[in-house]
């Protein structure tokens, strides 16, 4: 290339040989095949290509911005927890951004390192899966994360998640209260962080009530969204007859309430349910659906409060927070009398 000759988007893009609006796509973080993603990066590195915001935020030192990274944003979980975000992040100067990117590790790692060419000046993330690359991809960041989640003791990076064991316990202790003797459990992907400790978290009370742990009475959804409960609630009740049902979250125990009309089955009445997560939905619904709130608000908040510190104090030592749970009850799992 010339000297003196900058390069553009429309260089990088004749480069790699893709289009321009392929460029953009790649290089802003969004998913791309592999092949593609990787002649971008080569092209872009090879002219020595230097995104625009990155560009304008050397000049300034920052961007002003933050970002929120959630699997889904259509998710009222998330809806509460970007709104309480978004809140506290404009009150301490900044901008929020937000990206959707599903379930995939290898999508919020793409993310990570877009953002880590000047796009933020820090960044929450609410990961599902967590998996080593995602974890080396967090530490070797440059820029201050949060991460709304379990992760390993040893990964010295902030974090805030719910205790989804005591969670668990709560609703499975209030079924046996109600008189439950089955108690099934309507899951989301057992390898994601919030299926697994759900699992267990079900398991540990189950046993703690004396009660058997059939795997009859255990399935997992697709996906926490309640199309893929819709799928698992037909599968359960084609094995089993629980006289109760906790849900891995409420979109999923709506999805069961559904399917538990379909087939002539009453809340309460037939059958108590549960679910988690204590979203808007579980009050709008008919019956009402006793659900473990999970604290998506308190721990959007802590999140939030932890970036703006680590951003003013990068020195600031390692914060691990855990929100205790508590159980709205509300008509769905009240045994009639």
């Amino acid at each position: 290339m010339a000297e003196g000759r900058k390069s553009t988007l429309v260089l990088v893009a004749e480069h790699a040989g893709v289009s321009i609006a392929t460029v953009s796509r790649v290089l802003n973080g969004l998913p791309a095949a592999q092949k593609t993603a990787d002649a971008v990066r080569a092209a872009a590195s090879e002219l020595g290509y230097v995104p625009d915001a990155t560009a304008r935020s050397l000049k300034v030192g920052k961007t002003e911005q933050i970002a929120l990274a959630v699997a889904d944003v259509g998710n009222p979980v998330y809806v509460a927890m970007m709104n309480q975000i978004s809140q506290a992040v404009t009150d301490a100067g900044y901008r929020l951004v937000t990206s959707s990117t599903g379930n995939n590790p290898d999508d919020q790692i793409a993310l990570l390192d877009s953002l880590n060419r000047g796009y933020a000046d820090g960044v929450i993330l609410s990961p599902l899966r967590v998996t080593e690359s995602l974890i080396e991809a967090l530490q070797a960041s440059r820029l201050p994360i949060v991460v709304i989640g379990s992760l390993p003791e040893n990964v010295r990076i902030d974090s805030v998640r719910a205790d989804s064991v005591a969670g668990m316990a709560l609703a499975v202790q209030h079924l046996a209260d109600q008189g439950a003797k089955r108690i099934a459990f309507v899951n989301g992907p057992i390898d994601t962080v919030p299926g697994a400790a759900r699992l267990r978290g079900y398991l540990a009370a189950l046993d703690e009530q004396g009660m058997p742990t059939n795997a009859d009475v255990q399935v997992s959804a697709e996906d926490f969204t309640f199309d893929a409960g819709l799928v698992a609630a037909q599968t359960l009740l084609d094995q089993a007859t629980p006289d109760a049902i906790v849900c891995a979250n409420d979109l999923l125990a709506i999805a069961t309430m559904k399917t538990l009309a379909k087939r002539g089955i009453r809340v309460p009445q037939d059958v108590l349910l549960i679910g988690m997560d204590d979203t808007e939905l579980a009050e709008l619904s008919t019956p009402s659906i006793t659900s473990v709130n999970l604290g998506s608000v308190r721990r959007a908040k802590e999140a939030a409060s932890l970036l703006i510190r680590r951003l003013k104090d990068p020195e600031a030592p390692i914060a691990r927070v855990v929100i205790d749970p508590t159980l709205t009850i509300r008509e769905s799992s009240v045994a009639p009398a």
